[in-house]
């Protein structure tokens, strides 16, 4: 990782900036494989994995026999690592149910707010060199909990045609009702248009390469939601001296084995830190299996020396980082600054690959400097929040009068007529009700017209 010394704060916007394929060339072919999808279907699906993925695929759906099979090939120890994993993840979105609270903010008026599902949502898991059946978890998990009726989920064949048995085993544990073989572009695509075997979407979640990331841009244009505009993944790392060297150099490289457009930064009011951190990543970096990729990551990766962990902050708030950790002497205390994170990381045992897999929290997280104004995937984000109003004779005497004079002073004069319709009914009813009056009850009607 190059190193950088106490740069002004006028080179620190030049310093966030993750490392992009050109956006025009990228969009141009999302467009053009759109088009494609959108007129012929599965034809135009199938064609395009077999360029990329399988060159002998003919179908897209992944049978149930298939689906089932997958299970015996997984390890009974991973199979009780995922059971872990989803018990907890399962918990944390558990805990993220609201009640229904009902307030009357004006005599006899009652809203209120209220949740539900999202019908169907698409769930994109990246295959190939690293299946991401963990991702999985993260999304199947919190869908079923907020009540979603269909979880469609694509993921890329690899080059035999087969998917990965812990992606098909996870999926099957967590409710996936059905799983397509197909990848990348082609399978954002069809899930925005829909096609004769998948099934158009109202939400598309899931992390991938630049490419999935810019079809799921384009998604949007075209009425399909998505969980959050995101990247490649990334790190950034807030060591001071009583970090620990190794553990920081195996996060850093934790991330950056996901992909050579991958970033990690470190940064550090130690000059001591960053030489102990980056001895630490050379001896660690020959048993990383996935090592010509971490390496190309850590090409696009800088080790930066602050003067005090206060400017380390200020940046780190700047940057934005997907994954924040904390490796300081106090992380509690210093969590309090932090303002643009996608998930933090409390001390020096809290690694970022707990949050990965099995502490409870969502890894499917806003990257690209987008935790300024998206946060990771909750149960929220699988659900509609649908307001609710109930309005009485009394509520609309109550309030009626001031809907009368805003709407008439945006000059909409239907809206206020809809108030004023009402009003007068409730008037006529008043006056009607006045009239049948008797001796006996003239004076507790007198009460009653002092709010009117």
């Amino acid at each position: 990782m190059k190193t950088i010394s106490n740069p002004s704060q006028s080179k620190w916007q030049k310093l966030t900036e993750r490392p992009m394929i050109k956006q025009r060339k990228l969009m141009k072919m999302v467009e053009k494989m759109f088009y494609d999808i959108h007129r012929n279907g599965d034809k135009a699906v199938l064609a395009n994995s077999r360029k990329f993925d399988y060159p002998e695929q003919q179908s897209l759906l992944v049978e149930r026999e298939t689906i089932l099979q997958a299970a015996e090939k997984v390890p009974e120890r991973l199979k009780q690592a995922i059971a872990l994993a989803r018990k907890n993840i399962e918990t944390f979105h558990l805990s993220q149910r609201e009640e229904v609270r009902k307030v009357e903010t004006s005599p006899g008026v009652v809203c209120w707010r209220e949740s539900r599902p999202i019908e169907r949502i698409g769930i994109y898991i990246p295959g190939g060199t690293a299946p991401l059946f963990s991702t999985v978890l993260m999304l199947a998990v919190p869908a079923k909990i907020a009540g979603c009726s269909e979880i469609v989920l694509c993921t890329p064949p690899n080059e035999k045609g087969e998917i990965h048995p812990a992606i098909l085993y996870a999926a099957e544990q967590t409710g996936v009702t059905r799983i397509f073989a197909a990848g990348g572009i082609q399978a954002i695509g069809a899930m925005t248009f829909g096609t004769e075997s998948i099934p158009k979407v109202d939400k598309i979640f899931g992390p991938g390469n630049q490419y999935v990331m810019a079809a799921k841009r384009s998604a949007q244009y075209y009425g399909t939601a998505i969980d959050m505009p995101a990247g490649p993944s990334e790190v950034l790392v807030i060591a001071d001296q009583t970090s620990n060297p190794a553990f920081v150099a195996a996060d850093l490289l934790s991330q950056a084995e996901h992909g050579p457009d991958s970033q990690v930064m470190l940064l550090s009011d130690s000059k001591q830190v960053i030489k102990a951190v980056n001895k630490e990543i050379d001896l660690q970096l020959p048993n990383v299996p996935r090592q010509e990729v971490a390496v190309q990551s850590l090409k696009n990766s800088r080790a930066i020396l602050f003067r005090n962990l206060e400017d380390c902050m200020a940046f780190s708030n700047q940057y934005a980082p997907e994954h924040l950790v904390l490796a300081v002497e106090n992380p509690v205390l210093l969590s309090h600054e932090v303002v643009n994170a996608g998930s933090v990381f409390l001390g020096n045992y809290s690694c970022e690959s707990a949050g990965d897999y099995a502490s409870g929290t969502n890894h499917t997280l806003p990257t690209s400097g987008n935790a300024k104004a998206y946060s990771g995937v909750s149960l929220d984000s699988f659900v509609k929040k649908i307001t609710f109003q109930q309005l009485s004779e009394e509520g609309i005497v109550s309030i009626g009068n001031a809907i009368e004079t805003m709407a008439e002073a945006e000059q909409l004069h239907a809206h206020k007529n809809a108030v004023t319709l009402r009003l007068g009914m409730v008037t006529a009813k008043h006056l009607q009700s006045t009239s049948e009056i008797t001796p006996e009850n003239s004076a507790e009607e007198e009460k009653s017209d002092e709010r009117f």
